[in-house]
Formats: structure tokens, C-alpha cells, sequence
């Protein structure tokens, strides 16, 4: 897809691989709000998903070697590893998740969504693809 390749270079300067990115791809749903409403209408990814695929990412990370790359023990001094610990006792940890990657992973969905719709608008598609949206979510097609 055109937008992909439009999309490269912020993959390649983010903290995520292709592979991670791909990944990361694939925990997304798409939704398009106010779709009846030409002005208000928006791409929106849904990332509630990104962060049970993390732990996936880790593996990915570990397995390629990446010597830059940030893991939650790679780095982190002894007042992270206390307050792991406290999180991890009154139930405010995730579970060992980086919730600072979970973040750039949405940030970055985030951007994807914005030069999709822009992309779709360019090529004169997203009006097509907002009526669709709306059309389906009208009462009397159900």
C-alpha cells in the first residue's frame, strides 16, 4: 500500500522494527467516527489491544539482538526496580509491560491513521469509505 510506503521512514526512526511494527499492525481495529458528518468525520485506531501484544514484541526484541533496544531490565536502576516492585504489590504494575513502548506504539498508530485518512481524502476515497461507515451503522440496516 502507497501509504505504507509513505509511512517507512517513521517506522524506521521509531524504537520498533518492521517485524514489531507489522505486530503491532495486527492488535489494531479501525473505526471511523461521526462518519454521517462530512466535517467531523475521522480515522480512528483503536490500540486498546497493543498492550497484551507486548510481551510478544519483547520476545521479537531479544531474539534480534537489538543492542539499542530498550527492555524493562536492560536499564533500569534500582529506584525503577523499587518501584516495579511496589506497583507490582498494590496491583498498579502491568504486568511487566513498558508502558512507555505501549504509548509510542500508539502515538505511532495514531500518526498512521492520520496520513491514512489524509491519503484516502487526496485520492478523493475517504467520502466513499465515511458513507460505507455510515450506511452500516444506520438503524434500518439492522
Amino acid at each position: 500500500m502507497q501509504v505504507d510506503k509513505r509511512f517507512e521512514d517513521r517506522v524506521r526512526n521509531s524504537q520498533f522494527s518492521n517485524q514489531e511494527w507489522g505486530m503491532i499492525m495486527t492488535a489494531v481495529e479501525w473505526e471511523i467516527r461521526q462518519p454521517a458528518d462530512a466535517e467531523s468525520a475521522e480515522l480512528v485506531a483503536l490500540t486498546d489491544k497493543i498492550e497484551e501484544i507486548m510481551p510478544e514484541l519483547e520476545r521479537i526484541q531479544s531474539q534480534m539482538g537489538n543492542p539499542g533496544a530498550q527492555t524493562r531490565d536492560s536499564g533500569g536502576g534500582l529506584g525503577e526496580r523499587i518501584g516495579d516492585f511496589f506497583d507490582s504489590l498494590t496491583g498498579n504494575g502491568s504486568g511487566g509491560v513498558d508502558q512507555g513502548r505501549v504509548r509510542d506504539a500508539e502515538r505511532l498508530v495514531q500518526s498512521y491513521a492520520e496520513e491514512l485518512q489524509d491519503f484516502l481524502e487526496d485520492r478523493g476515497r475517504w467520502d466513499d469509505i465515511r458513507e460505507a461507515a455510515a450506511a452500516e451503522r444506520s438503524p434500518e440496516k439492522r
